[in-house]
């Protein structure tokens, strides 16, 4: 048949995918739930239910916070937790003893079937089944999927998720086995269990896990189709490799299990936070400076780009809106952050990619631009005076006066504009929008959707002096 002749069946739609996957996660979670109270007991399984919930909440905390200059949808995060404590969990777990008993029968040896199922078949299963959720939001949430940070956040929520229900499985196993032996408290393997994996190591798991979402996030980074391939199963291998090196530190000596957590451990997760850390600034840094060419342009007030780049400033911006608007206020203004700070990376990405990394630019930027200039009346002030409380402006600048005349780098951004004009009179007479939106209705009408086309790839070059420049804020880069 020919290729005109074949038929094109139809993609199926978000509600449709999403639907699917919530009725995947349920079945599981049902599943998981009784094959492991199955193996742990009523009362171990809710023992073990407790003390594996300790450290989620730090967790996801704090991997929440490395995504906060650009964070993901919650009910993204919240997928990714479940597909990792349901979906991923269930592999494992059938996975594991399948393979285990297969290697028991083919060998007669339980002890070393044990052994080679931790290092060796237990790594590439877990570290499988997570970067499963990975490659879904790097396929279906591009947009949401922009580079290494949220390679960091997907992956810390999917491991935090398959570490809880592990979590729940080791603990409530130890307590039936504390509870069979009447062992006291101190002594009992319940207690040892708690204090290796939830005092010394709960960032295990995401730390095996981050590796492969820094790969998926590299991937994200790059045109190339065999680089989009080929780093996140690169990521994936250093994740298998650092998890068997983790699971076989028992058969390193006596002192092994702590010779790896000091000498590999530690260090790597050192190594991990500083980069988080690295990447957060970057990505605020670059916030700032690609959103002064859209406040020299008119799509945002002066003061708004400093406030932008403080996650201060963003939360008193927030608050400041929730005290005189309700909590209506409070999320116009965080939808306005999240919208600019996607606009911002977008015409990053596309700056210093070109088309082929962004090649919908043009329509991306329309609609975060119309979103924006929904939002600023509400937002716009609140900005400005968190930007003042924060003192990220000097003295003697005006929050709330004109931007500064923008110059050639500038020129590629498209103006915003307060209605159609009807003639061309007023075609060419028609001003930039007011400063100061909080009184002016007229932002609520949105920009002309007839936008000309934006080219970040297209280098420019200032044609006024250095005190012109619309990248030079009053206040440097404003991160804090």
């Amino acid at each position: 048949m020919s290729r005109a002749l074949r038929p094109v069946l139809p993609r199926p739609s978000g509600t449709v995918r999403t639907c699917v996957l919530l009725a995947l996660l349920a079945v599981t979670g049902i599943a998981i739930l009784e094959l492991v109270r199955e193996q742990t007991g009523t009362a171990g399984f809710f023992v073990g239910l407790g003390l594996a919930l300790l450290p989620v909440a730090p967790l996801m905390a704090a991997f929440r916070w490395l995504g906060r200059a650009a964070p993901a949808p919650w009910p993204q995060l919240l997928f990714c937790f479940g597909w990792g404590a349901c979906t991923a969990a269930l592999i494992a777990i059938l996975a594991n003893n399948f393979a285990t008993e297969w290697i028991a029968a083919a060998t007669a040896d339980p002890s070393g079937a044990d052994h080679l199922g931790s290092v060796a078949i237990a790594p590439v299963v877990e570290e499988s089944a997570k970067a499963v959720a990975l490659l879904l939001v790097f396929v279906f949430r591009r947009r949401h999927f922009t580079g290494p940070a949220d390679g960091f956040v997907v992956a810390g929520f999917t491991a935090t998720g398959f570490a809880f229900t592990e979590n729940i499985l080791y603990l409530g196993s130890a307590f039936g086995e504390d509870r069979a032996g009447g062992t006291g408290v101190l002594d009992s393997v319940t207690a040892a269990t708690f204090f290796v994996r939830i005092v010394l190591s709960p960032f295990a798991h995401p730390l095996f896990t981050v590796l492969t979402g820094l790969g998926f996030g590299a991937a994200a980074l790059s045109a190339r189709r065999s680089r989009r391939i080929c780093l996140p199963l690169l990521g994936l291998a250093l994740a298998m490799g650092m998890h068997a090196l983790w699971n076989g530190s028992s058969q390193f000596g006596e002192h092994g299990f702590y010779v790896v957590y000091g000498c590999v451990m530690v260090p790597v997760f050192g190594l991990l936070v500083w980069l988080a850390v690295w990447i957060r600034r970057g990505r605020l840094r670059a916030v700032a400076g690609e959103l002064a060419l859209y406040a020299a342009a008119g799509w945002l007030g002066p003061a708004e780009v400093p406030a932008l780049a403080s996650m201060p400033a963003r939360s008193l911006a927030r608050a400041l809106a929730r005290r005189s608007g309700g909590r209506a206020a409070g999320r116009a203004v965080a939808r306005y952050e999240a919208d600019a700070t996607a606009l911002a990376l977008l015409r990053n990405r596309a700056r210093c990619g070109g088309p082929a990394r962004e090649p919908d630019f043009a329509g991306r930027e329309r609609e975060l631009l119309h979103r924006l200039w929904q939002r600023r009346a509400t937002a716009g002030p609140a900005l400005a005076r968190a930007a003042v409380m924060e003192e990220l402006l000097p003295p003697w600048f005006d929050p709330l006066g004109p931007a500064s005349a923008p110059g050639a780098a500038a020129a590629a951004v498209p103006r915003p504009r307060r209605a159609a004009p009807d003639t061309d009179a007023d075609r060419d007479a028609s001003p930039n929008p007011d400063p100061t939106p909080a009184t002016d209705p007229t932002p609520a009408r949105g920009p002309d959707p007839d936008l000309r086309r934006s080219g970040p790839w297209t280098p420019a070059t200032s044609a006024g002096s250095p005190s012109s420049r619309p990248c030079v804020l009053p206040s440097g880069d404003g991160v804090r």
